[in-house]
């Protein structure tokens, strides 16, 4: 019973935050304010979700899947309207929750902020310091600055917030928690009686009329489905930037108009010694732990090799006193100002005068100094010619895609006129069919609307090109038939030697069930004959019995002991069950009770969050303005 909860945790919890959270950390988040010329395909709030949001969103999901599951990544997963749905659902959901925030004001503190961020395991070396080479690159692979990041975080932990405000008033009543745990905990004991069908197959006589009726009773499993070998173009952005050239002219340029981009800032490491204090601590306390510092800071001076020493021993900042008070690489923008600022005054190997900080008393040391640098022309180079390309190339797609999309349609006789002026090649698939062939694979023509489209009568009919088809996020793919099978059917005498085996099969599952059936009613009436030794059956561990056969077990009714239940077995045949008992365990395993009555909790939890979301969206008049099939489609789809 708790098995789907205490498997699925991870997921549930993943889904939930899709519908409700925006990316904690470095994944992004929509950006609210951007406005497209397009026509709005939600609205929450009073404001419109464009398709062009819509658009972005999915690249986004497209892209973190693709890297998270590798080889095993499916295009197909989100071209339904199941998937585009759940895309659209999310954007509405972020907005409701959104305008949410923003009505009751929820912020977070600056010292919440910054823990939260020096939390970040991905931000840590091995030795659990703050790796800020490991931060800065991250942001920078996002595009993003400290202060845009710090923007994101910073609302997302607000969103939080409000999740916590709900998930964490959930719960289940102990009553309907303890009943769940009985009922998981319950064992019953079993004897099984089986009756395998192929004990039955000797029995079976097929003739070749039961042959000949099959085939005719079951026409569509030997349809041969029509076939299309098609020739076809790809357009995409690996076709855009063939066409896009950066000269050196442009690249010195953007070089000296963003030196500043490619120069690395003087970073230092340093070390510290906390004394804590609170901020608004009496005058005492403060005093105390001033003069505390004050004594550590002499000692440190009269031994600064042994700094690392005496804050292992005195340093009361959990996080780097075991390390000898060491804080790793330090950028600017990261630890408190009063701190930040005395750590780059300070010479390489220098210990600090006392710094009060609103944690309290810090000594400082710096343990190495990286000055800045500036890369050459040559160093960055290729990163200038990247991000003209990628400049050019988003500018340039539209104006290729229109000229790929009319060549396609007004020289509708062959492809080789947007082969030729695109520089495309030109590509053959042999065996399509009119839905998605699972052997084929991710391949841009074994895609829905693609095949609807080939499969066209024009196309058929006229061997015209097809229109150029969105079958990804800017991908488009045009095609025209080469040949054509239409649909047919394999004769009997093709197919006899397999519907002989079938009717066998069918035939002897038919006796088994028909002896195992005057079996159960025997049973019933107190015929104990037959049946094996008891098995014991509980929902807490793998069955000794067929899988399907437990379920029924475990379904049956046991007012009245013995109870009897017959079940169709797939692929065995029938069995017969017999339960003699049942009982509870003696002394239940509280450990796993209690972890059984937090997964209710969060379930639970996650059943009210849903709820809470769904009243946000009617709060905020969520409105979807388009169909999910009608999502990511282009104007010359049918």
């Amino acid at each position: 019973m708790f098995e789907f909860i205490r498997n699925h945790q991870r997921l549930m919890q993943f889904l939930l935050l899709l519908l409700i959270l925006p990316s904690f950390v470095l994944v992004g988040v929509s950006r609210y304010n951007d406005r497209g010329s397009d026509s709005g395909v939600a609205t929450v709030d009073g404001r419109e979700i464009t398709r062009q949001e819509w658009d972005n969103a999915q690249r986004r999901e497209i892209d973190q899947a693709r890297q998270q599951m590798g080889a095993r990544f499916d295009q197909k997963l989100f071209d339904s309207p199941e998937a585009k749905q759940a895309i659209l659902d999310n954007l509405v959901a972020e907005r409701a929750v959104n305008a949410e925030v923003t009505r009751e004001h929820l912020t977070v503190s600056d010292a919440a902020l910054q823990k939260a961020i020096l939390d970040i395991q991905a931000f840590r070396k091995p030795d659990g310091s703050f790796d800020m080479d490991q931060y800065k690159a991250a942001l920078a692979a996002q595009g993003m600055t400290p202060e845009m990041f710090d923007a994101r975080m910073r609302h997302d932990m607000a969103v939080q917030q409000l999740a916590a405000g709900v998930q964490a008033t959930a719960f289940a009543p102990r009553s309907v928690a303890a009943r769940l745990s009985d009922l998981n905990d319950q064992q019953r004991q079993v004897q099984e009686l089986l009756f395998p069908a192929a004990n039955y197959a000797a029995q079976v006589k097929v003739t070749d009329d039961m042959v000949k009726a099959y085939y005719d009773k079951h026409p569509e499993q030997f349809q041969v489905p029509a076939t299309v070998k098609a020739e076809y173009l790809v357009f995409d952005q690996a076709a855009v930037e063939k066409a896009v050239t950066v000269s050196d002219a442009e690249i010195l340029d953007a070089y000296n108009k963003g030196k500043a981009r490619f120069s690395t800032p003087e970073t230092r490491n340093a070390s510290h010694i906390l004394i804590t204090v609170a901020k608004d601590a009496p005058a005492a306390a403060d005093a105390a732990a001033k003069a505390k510092a004050e004594a550590i800071l002499a000692e440190v001076k009269k031994n600064p090799n042994d700094f690392a020493r005496i804050a292992k021993a005195q340093s009361q900042d959990p996080g780097s006193a075991e390390l000898g008070g060491d804080l790793g690489n330090i950028g600017k923008g990261v630890f408190a100002k009063p701190v930040e600022d005395a750590i780059y005054s300070l010479k390489e190997g220098e210990i600090g005068n006392l710094v009060k900080s609103e944690f309290g008393y810090h000594i400082v040391k710096v343990t190495k100094v990286v000055p800045a640098a500036q890369q050459t022309l040559e160093q960055a180079k290729p990163q200038i010619v990247a991000e003209l390309k990628k400049q050019k190339m988003s500018a340039k797609y539209t104006e290729l895609a229109d000229s790929f999309a009319n060549t396609i349609e007004d020289q509708s006789d062959s492809l080789k006129p947007a082969a030729d002026k695109l520089d495309l090649s030109i590509q053959t698939a042999d065996g399509l069919t009119a839905t998605p062939n699972p052997a084929l694979g991710a391949s841009p023509v074994n895609n829905e609307k693609f095949l609807k489209a080939i499969f066209s009568n024009d196309a058929l009919t006229n061997k015209r090109n097809t229109q150029a088809i969105e079958v990804a996020p800017s991908t488009l793919v045009a095609g025209r038939v080469v040949e054509f099978k239409p649909a047919s059917k394999r004769s009997l005498a093709e197919v006899a030697g397999s519907i002989r085996q079938r009717v066998t099969q069918e035939e002897a599952a038919r006796l088994a069930r028909q002896a195992g059936e005057a079996k159960l009613a025997a049973a019933k009436g107190g015929d104990a004959a037959g049946f094996g030794e008891a098995k014991t059956l509980s929902r807490t561990q793998q069955p000794p019995i067929n899988p399907a056969a437990a379920l029924a077990v475990l379904k049956a009714d046991v007012s009245k002991l013995p109870a009897v239940v017959g079940v169709d077995i797939p692929n065995v045949g029938y069995g017969v069950y017999r339960i003699t008992q049942v009982t509870q365990p003696a002394q239940p395993d509280v450990t796993r009770r209690q972890q059984e009555a937090q997964e209710i909790g969060r379930a639970v939890g996650s059943a009210e969050m849903y709820g809470y979301v769904e009243a946000l969206k009617h709060k905020a008049k969520a409105k979807v303005n388009v169909k999910a099939a009608d999502l990511g489609a282009t104007k010359n789809d049918d």
